[in-house]
Order: structure tokens, then C-alpha cells, then sequence
């Protein structure tokens, strides 16, 4: 069962390690009108915030310039149920699209995703970088 931590204002503990751990998230924003979207990303933990890198054009981008609130997901599925592991967490995103706290931001990511910096050098795909700072965090199976 999932445990809330309210008014979260950094990820912190064992929901922090296992977010930095994993190497996939799923990233839920809402449009202006409502519209839910939901896609993979890949993400890095620094300083208690979540950062991923996007594209400027993309829906994420247009979504939480619109809507800051965001939720991010990083799971273990497994057959046996009693061994599911995840971590949710609500905040707000912040688009960071120049200076000094997008190139730590980036330079973490890069650090992490050895391959991004040679894909992106194909085709720019994180032009900005998306700040999580929880607001809630619920993590389940790892107690």
C-alpha cells in the first residue's frame, strides 16, 4: 500500500536512492483543457528534484508551460505481487531553458545516460529541462 509524505519539498531516503537508481519514469501532465498525457522519460535526481531533459516543442513542454502540476512514477513490476516497488511523486515543474541551472541540470543527465549527449547532438532533444519539486511523494515496497 502506498505511504504518503506530505508537502514534500525534496525527495529524500529510500524513495530518493530508488528514483536515482532507476534509469525509466513515467511522466503524467495535463493540457489547459484537461487532456491527460502520460510518456517515458528519462530522468536524474539531484539535490531532492527530479530533472529530465525534453524537447521545446513537445507536449510535456507545452502542457506544463499551461499547467506546472506534473506527477512523476518509477515502478518494478513483478509476477509476484508482493514484491512491487515504486515511487510517486506530485509536484510542480519548472522549464529551465538556459544558464547555469539548465547546464548542471543537463550535465547530470548526461552523466547518467552516457548515450544521450550523441543522440541529442542528432537530433535536439533537451533543449529544456524539466525541474520537478515534489509536493507528495508515495512510495510502495520499500520498507
Amino acid at each position: 500500500m502506498a505511504q504518503p509524505r506530505n508537502r514534500a519539498k525534496k525527495l529524500t531516503g529510500k524513495a530518493a536512492d530508488f528514483v536515482a537508481r532507476e534509469r525509466v519514469s513515467r511522466v503524467a501532465t495535463s493540457s489547459a483543457e484537461g487532456q491527460p498525457h502520460l510518456v517515458p522519460v528519462c530522468h536524474v535526481v539531484a539535490g531532492g528534484k527530479i530533472y529530465i531533459g525534453s524537447g521545446d516543442e513537445g507536449a510535456k513542454v507545452r502542457n506544463l508551460a499551461a499547467n506546472p502540476k506534473i506527477c512523476v512514477t518509477v515502478d518494478l513490476y513483478s509476477d509476484h505481487w508482493g514484491s512491487l516497488r515504486g515511487v510517486m511523486v506530485q509536484g510542480r515543474a519548472k522549464l529551465i531553458e538556459r544558464g547555469s541551472g539548465f547546464q548542471r541540470a543537463r550535465k547530470k543527465l548526461y552523466e547518467k545516460y552516457p548515450q544521450y549527449p550523441k543522440e541529442a547532438a542528432l537530433s535536439p532533444s533537451d533543449s529544456v529541462m524539466i525541474e520537478v519539486t515534489p509536493t507528495h511523494v508515495y512510495m510502495w515496497g520499500l520498507d
